[in-house]
């Protein structure tokens, strides 16, 4: 038998074992080390007695690892064929950062749960059987991964297709933020079902600080656990009755993360759960062969370069043994997150399984492949525990590049991405949650709601009376004594309409003039600001009194549309994006960043909304930096 002091190491550190022959003495042997990732022994070497030290050379590179211990005596059975004879663990970089924008993780956690599965005493599995464990050590033998090896085909994937990335324990991430902080992707792999609140509570905030998450697994963080004995000891008693912690601090009780009393949903973090996934077990696990996505969002930057449309199906046989989903609402046509169940308002559904005919072989339900925004960072999520084995597929590999290369920062993305189609609209607003558009024929309003998801433009009903052909659409981003929350547009006469902020039917009304040519307006303040583009000037005019003259401010920078976020007013125009704050003097717009050619543009909860020449809605968080920032790694010496 043989066990380690921890589950990783750092390059040039020291990891201790303890050893034991089959017959519980002394063991005299040797032990083969292996770098599983490059699938390479990196040291053989003689053991004697019950303790072995590793000085880790620095010169091994960040990976995972497996030190398999053989008795030399010939001994029945072979004890080195025991899985409690091996040590796997992982060499993190001792420079974390300097070599890689990428950190994988390793479930150390989740092997630890299943290894001894069934035996009393040993394991916490099964969950109903009374006499399972709620305390394991990871310094007792064994431990290492089940024998599907969920994590193996990402690992080994990723320098075969070009990529250098470092790895972890998962355990590395309890209190972790300095070493995550130095790296711009964490990538979650295969199968990582149980995680401490320190784990969760680091990943959280290292996205909503602007780094970003890749989940290439399923069931993940379903469980949660504490770490005791100075985290060499994980309890998790999966039931709140039987936890004393219930009474101490409920938010540590060792249940399902979204069980009470915890009470927070792993979607949250994931953006999906095995609460609406699929799971297939035992003999059952011989259909995820047969099983696809269909994809739902093809002009997502995820799906690039893949020829996908929607309808396709792809990644047959990713899908399994367990997949994540979220609660969807098919009422537009078009699936999205209905938010009930703690998948944030803002994930994007890319592709589903509909996976409810697996109850036949365990749990119905489905998966969900999907991405969403959180604080400053990005969470992207394949959903199943699978997705590994199915990297041999060509579209699986290119989105899993796709991922990789966009949330690690090897390839930045412009800074905006599509949120569905837009063909031939000419005008943009938000307005009391609605997100409003002016059609191709310059008098159909349109409305959709303002998400990333591609969800279809629906026509507002006509009002009596004839439709006026609009050139341009503003709104007020808060109202105020002298500008109620209410569209404003201009139309072909020069005239400055409103209209109710509404789905339903509602009359423009004239409430004053605009400068002759206005082609694009904007609200700040109390103050109409418009855009004269034949003669690219910019004026402005209270709010209060459309009536009133309107006075110029200066050059408009060449704007094609205007609007106003975060007290600035901003423009798109063959210059790309500029801005400038929303003053009543002459002050010049300034680059602010790179933007696709657009139509339109308009705001909303902190991102510009725009209309590209190619027919696209396309979403700009302005400041954000495409792959997220990362720290610096200091030099050593």
């Amino acid at each position: 038998m043989a066990a380690a002091g921890a589950t990783s190491c750092a390059q040039g550190g020291t990891l201790r074992f303890t050893v034991a022959a089959g017959d519980g003495g002394p063991l005299r042997g040797h032990v083969v080390v292996t770098d599983v990732v490059a699938g390479r022994d990196v040291l053989r070497a003689p053991v004697g007695g019950t303790r072995w030290t590793l000085d880790v050379p620095a010169a091994w590179p960040s990976s995972l690892y497996r030190a398999a211990f053989h008795d030399d005596r010939p001994e029945e059975p072979a004890p080195e064929r025991d899985a409690e004879h091996e040590v796997w663990f992982a060499v993190r970089a001792a420079r974390p950062g300097a070599d890689s924008g990428i950190l994988v993780s390793v479930p150390f956690p989740t092997w630890r749960a299943y290894h001894r599965a069934g035996q009393a005493g040993r394991s916490i599995y099964y969950a109903e059987q009374p006499r399972r464990a709620a305390r394991v050590r990871f310094t007792d033998p064994g431990g290492g991964p089940p024998p599907e090896r969920w994590e193996e085909p990402l690992l080994r994937w990723l320098p075969r297709a070009g990529y250098r990335a470092d790895v972890c324990s998962a355990l590395d991430l309890h209190g972790g933020d300095e070493l995550l902080s130095a790296y711009r992707l964490l990538v979650v792999n295969g199968h990582d079902e149980y995680w401490s609140a320190g784990m969760r509570d680091t990943v959280e905030s290292f996205v909503r600080r602007g780094g970003n998450l890749a989940v290439f697994a399923g069931n993940t963080s379903w469980w949660q656990i504490r770490l005791e004995d100075g985290g060499t000891t994980m309890v998790c008693h999966r039931d709140a009755t039987a936890d004393p912690m219930a009474a101490l601090d409920p938010r540590l009780t060792t249940v399902e993360w979204s069980s009470a009393p915890v009470d927070r949903p792993e979607n949250r973090m994931t953006g999906v759960s095995f609460r609406a996934g699929a799971g297939a077990w035992g003999e059952g696990m011989r259909i995820m062969g047969r099983e696809a996505y269909t994809v739902r969002f093809a002009d997502h930057w995820v799906f690039e370069g893949t020829g996908l449309r929607d309808g396709d199906s792809f990644a047959r046989g990713a899908l399994g043994y367990e997949t994540d989903a979220c609660e969807l609402d098919w009422s537009a046509g078009v699936p999205r997150p209905s938010g009930r169940d703690g998948t944030p308002r803002s994930f994007a559904v890319l592709a589903t399984a509909d996976l409810r005919h697996w109850r036949d072989y365990g749990q119905g339900g489905w998966a969900t492949l999907g991405v969403f925004s959180s604080g400053a960072g990005t969470v992207f999520n394949a959903a199943t525990i699978n997705w590994g084995r199915a990297l041999g597929d060509p579209l699986v590999d290119r989105v899993t590049r796709n991922v990789l290369d966009r949330l690690s920062g090897v390839a930045p993305g412009p800074g905006w991405h599509s949120a569905g189609p837009a063909v031939g609209l000419r005008a943009l607003a938000a307005c009391e949650g609605l997100l409003f558009a002016v059609g191709a024929d310059g008098s159909t309003l349109l409305r959709r709601e303002p998400s990333d998801q591609n969800l279809p433009w629906t026509p507002c009903p006509d009002a009596p009376g004839p439709r006026p052909v609009l050139r341009c659409l503003a709104a007020p981003r808060e109202a105020s004594g002298a500008v109620p929350l209410a569209l404003l547009a201009v139309d072909d006469d020069d005239r400055l309409l409103t209209r109710e902020p509404t789905a339903g039917a509602a009359p423009w009304a004239p409430i004053g003039r605009v400068p002759a040519g206005t082609s694009a307006l904007a609200v700040c303040d109390n103050t109409l600001f418009a855009v004269t583009g034949h003669d690219d000037t910019l004026h402005r005019c209270p709010a209060g009194d459309p009536n009133g003259p309107w006075t110029v401010l200066g050059r408009a920078g060449k704007a094609a549309c205007v609007t106003v976020l975060d007290a600035r007013l901003y423009a798109a125009g063959p210059d790309g994006l500029l801005a400038r704050p929303p003053v009543t003097t002459d002050r010049a717009f300034r680059p602010v960043g790179a933007f696709p050619a657009v139509t339109a543009l308009t705001s909303y909860a902190g991102r510009l909304f725009a209309v590209s020449d190619d027919g696209r809605l396309t979403v700009h968080v302005p400041g954000a930096v495409p792959g997220g920032p990362r720290r610096t790694v200091p030099p050593t010496g």
